[in-house]
């Protein structure tokens, strides 16, 4: 087989670098988008690429041929991966299956649990105040999508500001962000090389958000300040004295709202690099960024290249498979 079929298995490698720089540089709408869409490619591409280096080898077991009807030297001809890349291959795949399936069970399971939260809140309205004293404000996404925010994080914000924390949030509950968050993480759980796309649609959904903010209140510094104050009031609040009850469990669904803690992204290794909040605010106190075409067909062209390796791989299998059965 043609080493390009390999190829499925290193773009995710590029991909995990190009991440920040793409969310940074990119209309927070356009790189969403961009980031989940590859996410979900390259995950799908590379799953398929293990199963086929699975397959491949598996049919050169004697007993397989002999079911299957296939004949041995034409398979040899084709030059299919050794056996020990098939049986790497087939456990990375049953791995990746595993954790993708488990992922997919929690996210369930918190969307759910996201909605019996929405559904027993006080009143009818999308927008719920608490009387907590803490600092907070979220989305609670579901078929009733709901916005909490605290007696405490009002009281930390002026009246402008909080104009600015109700657009940021109805942008999260109008634009389903937490499908994005959720897909991602998905595909991130199939192939762990994906983490750093996930992270990043993380930020471009916050960015989204914030850019809304800015548009609905016509002020990027008000905007930027807001975020600011807020991500100030929330690190006041003691670890595990949040307002959000069910935030550990909806974690796979759940969004953060106007700031997360400012620390709550820091990995070890890049303490040195600006967190999620700064980089929202510096964002925020320049120009609305614009497309950049280049930028996004490149992105778009690596990913289509995995996609059409994968695709590629399959053809030739089948191919294969067909010469060795007639």
């Amino acid at each position: 087989m043609h080493l390009a079929i390999y190829l499925p298995l290193v773009v995710p490698l590029i991909a995990a670098v190009a991440a920040r720089p793409l969310a940074d540089r990119l209309p927070p709408v356009a790189a969403t988008w961009l980031l989940t869409g590859s996410a979900l490619a390259l995950a799908a591409a590379s799953s398929a690429v293990l199963g086929l280096l699975a397959l491949s080898a598996l049919v050169r077991i004697p007993l397989v041929e002999l079911a299957l009807g296939l004949s041995g030297p034409v398979i040899r001809r084709g030059d299919p991966p050794s056996v020990a890349v098939a049986i790497v291959a087939g456990a990375l795949l049953a791995v990746a299956a595993t954790a993708a399936a488990r992922a997919l069970w929690r996210r369930g399971a918190a969307l759910l649990a996201s909605d019996r939260e929405a559904r027993h809140l006080p009143g009818t309205a999308q927008v719920v105040v608490t009387d907590e004293e803490t600092a907070d404000a979220y989305t609670l996404p579901g078929l009733r999508c709901r916005i909490v925010i605290t007696a405490g994080m009002l009281r930390a914000l002026d009246e402008r500001e909080r104009r600015v924390l109700l657009a940021h949030e109805r942008c999260h509950a109008a634009g389903l962000h937490y499908l994005f968050i959720s897909a991602a993480r998905l595909a991130a759980a199939a192939n762990p090389l994906l983490r750093p796309l996930a992270d990043a649609v993380g930020y471009t959904v916050e960015r989204w958000a914030d850019e809304r903010a800015a548009t609905v209140t016509g002020d990027r510094p008000l905007t930027a300040r807001a975020i600011a104050r807020a991500a100030l009031a929330v690190s006041a609040t003691p670890p595990g004295q949040a307002a959000r009850p069910a935030v550990d469990a909806l974690g796979a669904v759940s969004l953060p709202g106007l700031a997360s803690r400012p620390g709550a992204a820091a990995r070890p290794g890049w303490a040195a690099r600006p967190g999620p909040v700064p980089r929202r605010v510096a964002a925020l106190l320049q120009p609305p960024p614009r497309l950049q075409r280049v930028l996004l067909i490149a992105a778009v062209l690596v990913v289509a290249v995995a996609g059409g390796s994968a695709l590629e791989a399959v053809r030739d299998l089948h191919r294969l498979l067909e010469a060795a059965m007639y």
